[in-house]
């Protein structure tokens, strides 16, 4: 009886562990590292031990070149590969339903892998509490106090000497998209609309707009302008905020660049308050409305500005 009970035990756990060893063990991460780490190593060995054949799934975001995704799907699987060549690495895309995104991981499993059974592992802070999909799914224990982020702030003002860094740094550059800053400016008028606001920064003569670069922290363009108004022009009461156009800038600083500014210009109505210059505006001064057009034929105006006073002076002038 002994020995049947063994050899029923024994068949068990070698049925087990072939079951294990014929599925796919799958590996579902980011890897948003410069290299490979301990923990992932041994996560990775960890499956490998359990498995015959081992797939990692890479997971992809919409964006390119972000400060928490900095690197894209071929250049984390050339680091794994170049440590675990026998591995392959598969990407996925990242979806806004947790659920559609499990179909779309099942799918992306059976299609390449058909007639196969495969599970999935990761850490408790994974992909796990999201996956509703079909296959088993595994927690393993997190190896070490490895964190990504830190991994990367560690790396991000660190200049290297070697060309590979130097030719990385074009790699990044290169495979992004195109950008569009916004930035925002303040017509601010008095006078029932016949007196207009305007700065004039130390290192110019010409006059330019109240404004500057809307900030991933504003809830809006009209609280981007607010801002720089404020910022610029000191503690002055205003109200009526009002859109009045938006347009590409002609800046001198991307006019040889893929990358372009397109401006905001609202309005608004001066009540009270005392206007001092500050931040990088050195002067303010009011001007009459009736005034712009010559002050566009005698060049008083920033060029990059000379669209918005065109639009001021047609709808107020009058």
């Amino acid at each position: 009886m002994l020995l049947i009970k063994w050899c029923t035990i024994f068949v068990f756990k070698l049925r087990n562990m072939t079951n294990q060893q014929f599925n796919t063990g799958v590996i579902i991460a980011r890897f948003q590292t410069p290299y490979l780490h301990q923990g992932h190593q041994e996560l990775i060995n960890k499956v490998k031990e359990k498995h015959n054949k081992v797939l990692i799934i890479l997971g992809v975001v919409p964006l390119l070149g972000s400060r928490r995704n900095p690197f894209d799907f071929l250049t984390r699987e050339q680091m794994i590969k170049k440590s675990y060549p026998d591995i392959v690495v598969l990407p996925i895309k990242d979806h806004p339903s947790d659920e559609q995104w499990s179909i779309n991981l099942d799918r992306l499993l059976m299609d390449t892998f058909p007639n196969q059974g495969f599970i999935l592992y990761g850490s408790r802070d994974s992909f796990l509490p999201y996956y509703s999909g079909q296959f088993e799914t595994i927690a393993l224990p997190k190896e070490g106090d490895f964190n990504a982020s830190d991994l990367r702030q560690e790396l991000a003002d660190k200049v290297h000497t070697s060309e590979d860094f130097r030719a990385g740094i074009i790699y990044a550059n290169y495979n992004r998209y195109d950008a569009v800053y916004p930035t925002v400016d303040m017509a601010v008028f008095r006078e029932g609309k016949t007196e207009l606001l305007l700065g004039q920064k130390a290192i110019e003569v010409q006059w330019r707009f109240i404004g500057g670069f809307a900030d991933p922290s504003d809830s809006s363009f009209e609280a981007a302008a607010l801002r720089e108004m404020r910022e610029e022009a000191g503690d002055i009461e205003v109200e009526n905020v009002q859109y009045e156009l938006s347009c590409l800038v002609d800046d001198w600083r991307f006019r040889k660049e893929a990358d372009k500014i397109i401006t905001t210009l609202f309005s608004v109505d001066y009540v009270s308050g005392v206007h001092k210059a500050n931040d990088d505006i050195a002067r303010l001064q009011w001007f009459k409305v009736a005034d712009l057009s010559k002050m566009l034929e005698t060049k008083q105006v920033v060029y990059e500005h000379i669209p918005l006073v065109q639009h001021l002076i047609q709808k107020y002038s009058g």
